[in-house]
């Protein structure tokens, strides 16, 4: 009898861990798609709550505040995008041009196709606290880490160092976007990969 004790304890601890776990996630897909559609600014934890189907107390279970639940959000979008663009570039080969597309092609698409994404990573991030800041240039650097390994052994190596360079290319890629939504993602997906491509194919160039 004794010995079946901690047993039930740990299997009851790692169910509550559990469900706090699924609760938090329950929370992070609520409020990406509310600051999506309705903007951080004007979202409040009682939309997000509700929209997850939990009562306020559940939020404070795993944030203390708004700007920490915002930057689980972008996170895990962020990463998500990340997989994907990295996933689309191994699938084209070993050819850097190739990957480069391939990559550019799998961040506009994603863009046009989940645009409450787009919308929380390019549009409602910026300028709320530090904290979050700070989220997104970790994010940025481990982008422009990405796009240093893609183009590995084709660029001259002093570019691929070059911090201001790829910061350069990647804040254009993302102007790109901005202006492509701005316009109600008018231009073909490929017209769009074109022009992004003249920006980070010049890692190739020399």
């Amino acid at each position: 009898m004794n010995t079946s004790t901690p047993a039930k304890r740990r299997y009851r601890g790692t169910g509550v861990e559990e469900r706090k776990a699924e609760r938090r996630q329950l929370l992070i897909d609520a409020a990406t798609e509310v600051y999506g559609r309705n903007g951080y600014r004007h979202s409040g934890v009682k939309q997000v709550c509700d929209a997850a189907g939990l009562t306020q107390r559940y939020f404070y279970e795993s944030f203390s505040h708004s700007d920490e639940l915002l930057i689980a959000c972008y996170e895990q979008a962020a990463r998500r995008l990340r997989e994907e663009n990295a996933n689309a570039a191994q699938a084209a080969g070993s050819s850097p041009s190739a990957r480069s597309k391939a990559m550019l092609r799998a961040y506009f698409q994603t863009l046009k196709e989940q645009p409450l994404i787009a919308r929380l990573l390019l549009i409602e991030i910026r300028g709320i606290s530090p904290a979050v800041d700070r989220a997104i240039d970790e994010a940025l650097k481990k982008t422009s880490e990405d796009m240093a390994k893609m183009f590995a052994g084709s660029a001259k190596q002093a570019d691929l160092d070059d911090e201001l360079l790829l910061a350069g290319i990647l804040g254009g890629v993302i102007h790109i976007a901005l202006h492509w939504m701005a316009t109600g993602y008018h231009a073909p997906v490929e017209q769009v990969v074109a022009t992004a491509f003249k920006l980070s194919g010049s890692l190739l160039e020399g």
